[in-house]
């Protein structure tokens, strides 16, 4: 299983937010690239990155910093936040990323989302993000009628790069992940899916490990020290 960790940017700054709340949010650094180099010291291949000013604005706000993240390590590196349009798509793939996450505009143009993905095959992942199973967009400001798995199905004939399924009730609450949910959803699809939310200690990565999940995201939990990189690596393998 694939641990990439987690750098959430808001005005060029490393933070991190409890459960998508931007009232809710902590600083853990102001040089997102050497926090980069810094997992990648400690034996990261992959990187996630969240703009999470785009998230809210509806488009792309840190690509600078995300320039600079990219340029300071030779990791896979993924970002989604605010991408709602292919001319984001082509900026973010011209910085030199490896993937790009869509989610509010898959849900709202899934027409539109699978010609993405036909056009840019496996450099689009998917990003579903679920409250109690049902899937939340807007960066988290609304919840939709709309089920996570039904969502994921939709897209089932599509060159996707992976899903990155985030359970909003356990993100960066450091409380564990929601094992079931995941599993459900890798169970539910052919493609690669990324465990997010909630991952806290060793037992939580072979938990997701030992229930087939592709990859984890790990955030705060690698912030505040309740997991190091090197023993979710070792967990992972």
């Amino acid at each position: 299983m694939e641990i990439w960790p987690a750098i959430d940017l808001i005005a060029g700054r490393c933070v991190r937010l409890q459960q998508g709340d931007y009232e809710r949010e902590t600083v853990f650094s102001d040089n997102p690239a050497a926090m980069a180099r810094s997992f990648q010291d400690l034996g990261a291949k992959y990187l996630h990155l969240v703009d999470l000013d785009g998230a809210k604005a509806g488009k792309p706000c840190n690509t600078e910093v995300i320039r600079e993240i990219v340029s300071a390590v030779d990791m896979q590196c993924e970002v989604g936040g605010g991408v709602r349009d292919e001319a984001a798509i082509e900026t973010l793939l011209d910085v030199g990323l490896t993937r790009v996450v869509l989610g509010t505009a898959a849900l709202k143009q899934a027409d539109w989302f699978r010609q993405m993905c036909e056009k840019y095959p496996n450099k689009l992942a998917l990003g579903i993000d679920a409250k109690d199973g049902w899937v939340a967009t807007e960066g988290w400001l609304e919840v939709s009628q709309t089920n996570a798995v039904e969502m994921a199905k939709q897209f089932a004939n599509v060159p996707l790069a992976a899903i990155i399924y985030t359970d909003i009730a356990t993100d960066g609450m450091l409380q564990g992940p929601n094992v079931a949910a995941m599993a459900e959803m890798q169970q539910a699809v052919d493609v690669p899916v990324v465990a997010s939310g909630g991952v806290t200690t060793v037992d939580d990565v072979t938990a997701l490990s030992e229930a087939g999940l592709a990859a984890a995201i790990i955030g705060r939990a690698l912030y505040e020290d309740t997991i190091t990189l090197p023993a979710a690596l070792a967990a992972a393998q």
